[in-house]
């Protein structure tokens, strides 16, 4: 993670690495339940001998191949990626001479919903989670663990800068793309019998739509390259994510927490790779225990943590001059706390995972309430905040800003 230097860097690092921690499993869960879905259609394999090959693979990945082997992967399945869904959505719209007209009028007769369809879809029932889920997917990106590390794979803050723009314009392109996939999917496997199982449902799911579509249109060519493209892809994030859960471990929590920098790197080493063996093995028990849970919604989840516990610090901490470690760690936690408590308490878990028969919060997206109370907490605090430390962590706010908008006077690298 990224720290201000004006702040107590002990208790910023504990609280950053928790918020972490929640964000990677809850990501590295609907990785799992993609990848396990994936392969058991593919391979024909029992969904839990899936998840646990693809828990041996990242554990293996990891622990061997580190930061240099993530980020090549990470390179080659983006581009594999991006002309993949461009194929998929060049060769639906070609089933309709690009008509977008007919396109969506096609997609709106056949589903069940009409002409609702073409509304926020079914994750979102009430305005007040449509804003909730909108807050978590534009923020929560920011606070993603395995994204801001991304930011140590750069020389300077230039070239982390461009690294921002051109990634943007890509995810925006990829996202114009998902559209067209998903209507598509509606149209020509939503009906078709050959993609249904006994019960009349999808087969392997909601979450293999883009898989079942790639065969619609290109056959068993297309239907191979995606299948190892979308194997890569959950190859390459679940391997980001548990490298960034076992460096909050080895490197926030171990070696500058609680050893205060005094560990050295060898032991550090040794704790990462023991924390990716452990963080693997409980990833893979909970991909079992959330095998029909929706992949999308669990993902809408950890950006919600991230949107609650990891943005609101670092925005403060660059563009707030009042920021104090005493109202970031007790805002930040209380933010963290909150998101969980929401989520565990929300209809997901507390009615479609415990059974319970009604939700005590209800709503599936807790972004907003999370969010509000970590930002409010955080100005009442720091506001009223008259202790010695605090003005002390005021005044370094000038030359923190300065080098994080300038890039001047900040660091080469060093060894971690």
């Amino acid at each position: 993670m990224l720290f201000p230097f004006a702040l107590n860097q002990r208790p910023i690092r504990i609280l950053a690495a928790c918020g972490s921690l929640s964000t990677v499993i809850l990501y590295l869960i609907a990785q799992m339940v993609g990848a396990g879905k994936l392969i058991e259609i593919l391979f024909g394999l029992p969904y839990y001998s899936a998840v646990m090959i693809v828990g041996g693979l990242m554990i293996l990945y990891v622990t061997f191949g580190g930061m240099l082997a993530t980020t090549w992967v990470q390179i080659i399945k983006a581009i594999l990626l991006l002309f993949g869904a461009t194929v998929i959505a060049v060769l639906v719209l070609f089933q309709f001479n690009f008509d977008l007209n007919l396109f969506f009028n096609e997609a709106t007769s056949i589903h069940k919903k009409g002409i609702t369809i073409l509304s926020p879809g079914g994750l979102i029932s009430d305005p007040i989670s449509a804003v909730s889920l909108g807050l978590a997917l534009m923020f929560g990106t920011a606070g993603l663990p395995h994204i801001l590390m991304r930011f140590f794979t750069v020389p300077n803050a230039i070239q982390a800068r461009k690294s921002v723009a051109y990634a943007t314009g890509f995810i925006g392109y990829f996202y114009l793309l998902t559209f067209i996939i998903g209507f598509g999917a509606i149209i020509l496997i939503s009906n078709n019998p050959a993609y249904l199982d006994a019960s009349n449902t999808l087969i392997g799911g909601n979450n293999m739509a883009a898989i079942h579509l790639a065969d619609a249109v290109g056959g068993e060519i297309l239907l191979g390259f995606i299948s190892a493209v979308a194997f890569a892809t959950i190859l390459a994030v679940v391997s980001g994510l548990t490298l960034a859960g076992a460096s909050a471990i080895s490197h926030d929590l171990y070696a500058n927490a609680f050893l205060k920098g005094k560990q050295s790197e060898k032991n550090e080493m040794f704790v990462s790779k023991l924390a990716t063996i452990l963080l693997g093995i409980l990833t893979i028990y909970l991909g079992i225990i959330f095998q029909n849970q929706n992949v999308a919604f669990m993902v809408g989840l950890a950006f919600a943590i991230a949107a609650s516990a990891n943005f609101p610090l670092l925005l403060l901490s660059i563009y707030w001059k009042k920021l104090t470690t005493r109202g970031a760690v007790i805002g930040g936690s209380l933010g963290l706390f909150s998101a969980i408590t929401f989520v565990v308490l929300g209809p997901v878990v507390w009615v479609d995972v415990l059974g319970n028969p009604n939700p005590i919060f209800p709503y599936k997206y807790p972004a907003l309430f999370s969010m509000t109370i970590t930002f409010i907490t955080i100005w009442i605090l720091c506001t009223f905040d008259r202790s010695e430390n605090g003005y002390k962590e005021i005044n370094k706010f000038d030359s923190q800003y300065f080098r994080s908008q300038t890039g001047i006077g900040i660091d080469a690298n060093t060894s971690h």
